[in-house]
């Protein structure tokens, strides 16, 4: 959870003199990742490139010759609908992982990298938070070891061979009105949203509509994380719909040759990054694409790892468990085959007041009415990762604020539906504050209740498809979409896409299509406006109301506060 959420209410712990994240991540004393890799993982230092002394990367033929090893337990944190109140997912899924290391067991985590759009934007970084980060957090936070970096030059040299192949003659007969290929930068930038390139003349190509979308909305940051190993990477790649001719054949990467050099490009970034939290355990942050416009999960290739090294694996999905729970269901665990053994959802009283129609300024006030009518959120959640066959544990992060009443409310609210809530207090004290989740979660995990099954079989049709996400999950009447829209659909089937799940692009802030609707609303219409195929990530998305694939800065960027101190220290980073 943010530190600027939570300083000030704080709880009253050995941590009493609370302290902003950057300060406690610049305290820590890390371990030499090599050390650390050997005596944690097993993993011997040949195995490994270093990214300096805290950072590296896991060979991919070590990676091979884990296969054939069992794979321990694997356990997806998500959350109630966000809200500005703060809810904490990143931070409880590294309090978690250390817990349980704190209890005795064998576990790491497995995180998204941090994009820098939001680091500079307004949503902040990805490295946790208070005592229950991954460090080192600056590294971490802005370039880490690269891999984004990669991603958005590998994207942009397909942009720049498809133009230059229409350029030298266009022997494929691509129309220059039907690309589908946008470039991409790792900023939020509203003035590249839509664009008009190669202006200046007969030498600077053809002029046409273009534009710029984020790097993790790219389909290959999808493509990179759902890939499980180099040639699968390759071949995915090589599937890429940059366009269509005038009859509406598709065109893709491998026809322009664009998948070799984009391998080359990708293929040190492909191997995981390992890093520690503050309490040395280790740590998998590898592939970023945001929930609200991709698949919102970490790599594949780190978390099957991760699961032939340890007990226990914890990862997390994108923002509340509808939007990135039910993707981690129904994308990457139906192509990795995974097959998670619990969720933790996480939530805080705070958060659960705002659905319950209470202003932010208002949230330290005990409001027992506006909280049961919030609980409606939280039981939401609890209700569709029940419809997945995943037995849930909820976890509360507490802030000093929390009355009491509030907590048994919470507690007896979650214990009719027949789950448990536990207080969580990691941010301010680390492992300690979080073993009772722990404890609660290999209780279910040694049940085995968990028995994963997806929300529509594969050969239901797209259209069917996203009817019954917006239905079982948003909990909308129906879908709606023009013809132009169904008719879109029933193309990718007849190019033979029919099979493929859908990812739903639509606001992270509500069940709805308008980020205002709090609570748990019923009855609705999820509107489609476009659907796009990610012919190499083998999904279709479907854009559902106003949300953008390429964000903007708000009126006071986080980067405003950001600099580096007459010490050389980054300031002002979270």
């Amino acid at each position: 959870m943010p530190a600027s959420a939570q300083k000030a209410t704080m709880p009253a712990t050995q941590h009493s003199n609370p302290k902003s994240d950057i300060e406690i991540a610049q305290a820590a004393k890390m371990r030499p990742i090599l050390e650390l890799a050997k005596e944690r993982l097993g993993i011997a230092p040949e195995h490994l490139e270093p990214y300096g002394h805290y950072k590296a990367k896991v060979s991919l033929d070590y990676i091979k010759s884990l296969k054939g090893k069992p794979d321990g337990k694997l356990i997806l944190v998500s959350a109630i609908t966000p809200t500005p109140a703060g809810e904490g997912k990143t931070t409880t899924t590294v309090g978690l992982t250390d817990a349980l290391n704190h209890i005795g067991k064998k576990a790491m985590l497995c995180l998204r990298e941090p994009s820098l759009g939001p680091c500079f934007g307004v949503k902040g970084g990805a490295a946790g938070g208070g005592y229950a980060q991954v460090v080192p957090m600056e590294d971490i936070n802005l370039h880490f070891t690269g891999d984004i970096h990669a991603i958005g030059t590998a994207h942009n040299l397909l942009a720049a061979l498809l133009d230059n192949h229409i350029y030298w003659g266009n022997a494929l007969g691509l129309d220059s009105r039907r690309i589908a290929w946008r470039r991409v930068m790792d900023m939020n930038d509203r003035a590249l949203r839509s664009i008009v390139s190669s202006l200046g003349g007969v030498a600077n190509g053809f002029p046409r509509e273009d534009g710029f979308d984020i790097t993790v909305a790219s389909e290959v940051m999808a493509i990179f994380c759902l890939a499980k190993d180099l040639d699968d990477l390759k071949q995915r790649l090589s599937k890429i719909v940059v366009g269509y001719t005038r009859d509406r054949k598709p065109v893709r990467a491998g026809e322009i040759k664009g998948h070799g050099p984009m391998t080359a490009l990708l293929k040190e970034a492909l191997a995981p990054n390992l890093v520690q939290t503050l309490e040395g355990t280790p740590a998998f942050i590898h592939g970023g694409p945001f929930a609200n416009i991709a698949h919102g999960c970490n790599s594949v290739l780190a978390t099957t790892t991760a699961l032939k090294l340890c007990d226990y694996v914890v990862t997390e999905a994108g923002f509340g468990a509808d939007l990135g729970g039910e993707k981690f269901f129904d994308i990457k665990c139906r192509k990795a085959g995974l097959k998670p053994d619990c969720a933790v959802l996480v939530a805080t009283i705070r958060a659960l007041k705002m659905h319950g129609g209470v202003k932010k300024e208002d949230l330290k006030a005990e409001n027992l009415k506006a909280l049961e009518a919030g609980m409606a959120n939280l039981a939401r959640h609890i209700e569709n990762v029940q419809k997945f066959g995943i037995v849930p544990v909820i976890s509360i992060n507490r802030f000093s604020a929390d009355t009491p009443a509030e907590i048994d409310l919470v507690k007896q609210g979650c214990a009719k539906l027949g789950v448990e809530a536990l207080m969580a207090d990691h941010w301010a004290e680390g492992s300690k504050g979080a073993a009772n989740v722990a404890k609660a979660v290999v209780k279910i995990v040694e049940s085995g209740k968990s028995k994963l099954k997806f929300l529509y079989p594969d050969d239901m049709p797209l259209y069917e498809k996203i009817r019954t996400i917006t239905r079982e999950i948003y909990r909308a009447k129906d879908a709606s979409a023009d013809k132009s829209v169904k008719d879109q659909l029933a193309a990718f089937e007849a190019m033979g896409y029919g099979k493929l799940p859908v990812c739903i692009a639509k606001t992270q802030y509500s069940f709805t299509t308008s980020p205002d609707t709090k609570g748990a609303p019923n009855d609705h219409t999820i509107n489609v406006r476009e659907v796009r195929l990610s012919a190499g990530a083998e999904f279709v998305v479907a854009v559902c109301g106003e949300i953008m694939t390429m964000p903007g800065l708000p009126r006071v960027p986080a980067a405003d506060a950001i600099d580096v101190g007459p010490d050389g220290r980054i300031v002002g980073l979270f």
